[in-house]
């Protein structure tokens, strides 16, 4: 074998062994925050609320993420974690009310359909959690906290800090709930279907649609928000 073949075999052998060790690494982290933070909640429980971000919904066809949020809003409802849940999630990506449609699937499962609710505005997850905190706080409900996965709990926790203060984190922990052999019932989704609905893809470019993940539309309410608190003090 050639000097120069052997040293790329090399180079790559390092990266492929980097990137392994890497994801390793980072899924022990994120398994280890979700469970310290799964007892933290335990602690604190019963929440008045949980928050459970949206995924895009396709008839007859359920993603594994929405199976994994869904049943997890369902352990900690049964688990005694909640006494609430809402569902969040506009039609971003499909036809379909995302809020409406787990919510839907949730009731199926044998929650109360009166401790579950559906919020239809957010079209990204900063939005998911920002709609849900506001909709929780005008329904009287106090001690908040997201239900999703790992990775989208703690990508959120700086922005919840300053725009959702006092949310707490309730992260899957795939050690506790098993997702591989469940599924979720079919549901008629009629009530969700929008027929007047635009993709997101349509409506707005990448970045656009990478700053709405990042907070836009939240940052320009407040902002907006504020402007009209000062006129009003202004004006008084």
């Amino acid at each position: 074998m050639r000097p120069i073949i052997k040293k790329i075999l090399r180079i790559f052998l390092y990266v492929h062994g980097f990137l392994l060790m890497a994801l390793l690494l980072t899924h022990c982290s994120f398994s280890h925050y979700a469970k310290k933070a799964y007892e933290r909640a335990g602690k604190e429980k019963p929440y008045d609320v949980i928050i459970v971000p949206g995924v895009p919904y396709q008839k007859d066809e359920s993603s594994s993420v929405m199976k994994m949020r869904v049943l997890w809003a369902k352990h900690l409802y049964d688990s005694g974690y909640t006494r609430h849940i809402i569902f969040s999630g506009s039609a971003v990506y499909s036809p379909y009310v995302e809020g409406i449609v787990m919510k839907i699937m949730a009731d199926s499962l044998g929650i109360p359909a009166a401790i579950t609710f559906s919020e239809t505005k957010a079209e990204h997850s900063t939005e998911n959690i920002y709609y849900s905190w506001k909709m929780a706080k005008e329904m009287g409900f106090a001690k908040i906290a997201l239900a999703t996965d790992p990775f989208q709990s703690r990508m959120l926790k700086s922005f919840i800090k300053r725009y959702c203060p006092g949310v707490a984190s309730v992260p899957v922990v795939f050690d506790i709930v098993s997702f591989d052999n469940r599924a979720l019932p079919v549901i008629e989704p009629r009530d969700a279907f929008r027929a007047d609905f635009v993709s997101i893809k349509e409506r707005e470019g990448f970045w656009e649609r990478f700053r709405g993940t990042m907070g836009k539309r939240v940052k320009e309410e407040q902002q907006e928000s504020l402007i009209e608190r000062q006129k009003n003090q202004s004006s008084n």
